[in-house]
């Protein structure tokens, strides 16, 4: 599993190049612009396709050519395989066939955005890409919204919008997000903003919206008197109890005041 650059060239690791001149086969999501990856660094390796259309019919190839003592690399057409990208299901398959799966690691787009971001929470969730449609990405949001950690987010272009609006719907209006776009290519920007002004920032400028997304916003604002497992907790209990239960519930696992959490219950409940 060999990590390639998200732009910049200068980002591929020796040993991700001395792996891809030693090896038999090279699986790569689009073999025409892996080609091109190739071609910049002097490489003639036989290439094969493996997508999200064909993955689990070419791992089977894949494990064929193992089976012969064949070494194959995995790539993706950007960054670290098998990070929202194909790659998966393939190691999941070569693994349970017996076969040595090694990671040889390098850029990420996630975490090279994070290290830039400055946003302090102690942990991370990485969420990839949210779901296309409308209801679907804002249920998954409300189902983050607890999270007292960093949520990270992969965004496309021709989604990016939607996916800013229904951030500032769902998620409270103290947070702060970074947006960073076109991660280590020439025209690399990283913003960081209140939350409600990012919809401000996408439309302050037609480039603002080009480019491929990482979105990271930060975790559940601090309570007064109720601490983040506790709004978890609640959050989790009240779609399915009435509210006084929801809250005498997570009162009695968290430990947190009962009358603190009903209150932050029929403040979630009011919107």
């Amino acid at each position: 599993m060999v990590a390639t650059p998200l732009g910049n060239l200068r980002d591929m690791t020796l040993r991700g190049l001395d792996l891809l001149r030693a090896v038999d086969v090279i699986a790569a999501e689009d073999t025409r612009h892996s080609r091109r990856l190739l071609d910049a660094f002097g490489i003639d390796a036989r290439l094969v396709a493996l997508h999200e259309h064909n993955e689990q019919t070419a791992v089977g190839e894949l494990i064929g050519l193992l089976a012969e003592g064949a070494h194959v690399a995995l790539i993706t057409d950007a960054g670290t395989p098998a990070i929202s990208d194909p790659g998966a299901r393939a190691v999941a398959r070569v693994r349970a066939a017996g076969f040595r799966v090694v990671p040889v690691p390098g850029a990420c787009a996630a975490i090279a955005a994070l290290s830039a971001a400055g946003l302090a929470d102690s942990a991370f969730h990485f969420a990839g890409f949210l779901p296309p449609r409308a209801s679907a990405r804002r249920a998954a949001l409300e189902a983050l919204r607890p999270l007292a950690a960093t949520l990270v987010f992969y965004e496309s272009p021709h989604r990016i919008a939607e996916m800013l609006a229904d951030l500032v719907a769902v998620l409270e209006a103290g947070r702060e997000i970074v947006i960073a776009r076109e991660i280590t290519k020439l025209h690399e920007q990283i913003v960081r903003l209140p939350l409600p002004d990012a919809l401000d920032w996408l439309a302050a400028d037609p480039n603002h919206s080009r480019g491929e997304f990482v979105v990271m916003v930060s975790g559940v604002p601090p309570l007064q008197g109720l601490e983040p497992e506790a709004e978890r907790v609640l959050a989790l209990l009240m779609p399915e109890l009435p509210l006084k239960t929801a809250a005498r519930l997570a009162a009695e696992i968290t430990g947190a005041p009962r009358n603190a959490l009903y209150a932050r219950a029929l403040a979630l409940k009011e919107g």
